[in-house]
């Protein structure tokens, strides 16, 4: 939703699956050539997410997920400020935020 396009629920113009904001690590937009570290896509839940983000970046799902699977453990993500697993539904309009997990002592 660029140039100030937001989402209004209810707005006939709006398709089933709205696009979402994902913002990604800069780690993770170094290893993949036209990578961007904001992108818009459309998506009704993390897990389909990141199929779009594969689609576009081949082996970016590999970086970001296991193969159970799940959300690979030193990577956390978060949907409008809650944390997030393959299966949350994304909301049109939605903040997604990719992390490397901190660790330290």
């Amino acid at each position: 939703m660029s140039h100030g396009a937001r989402f209004v629920p209810g707005d006939s113009r709006s398709s089933a699956v709205a696009p979402v904001a994902v913002t990604l690590p800069h780690a993770l937009v170094r290893l993949f050539a036209g990578s961007v570290p904001r992108v818009e896509l459309s998506a009704a839940t993390i897990a389909e997410m990141m199929d779009v983000l594969d689609a576009r970046w081949p082996g970016m799902r590999d970086r970001l997920c296991d193969s159970t699977p799940s959300i690979r453990r030193h990577i956390n993500v978060f949907v409008d400020g809650e944390r997030a697993n393959l299966k949350t539904r994304l909301a049109p309009g939605a903040a997604v935020l990719v992390t490397t997990a901190m660790s330290g002592g």
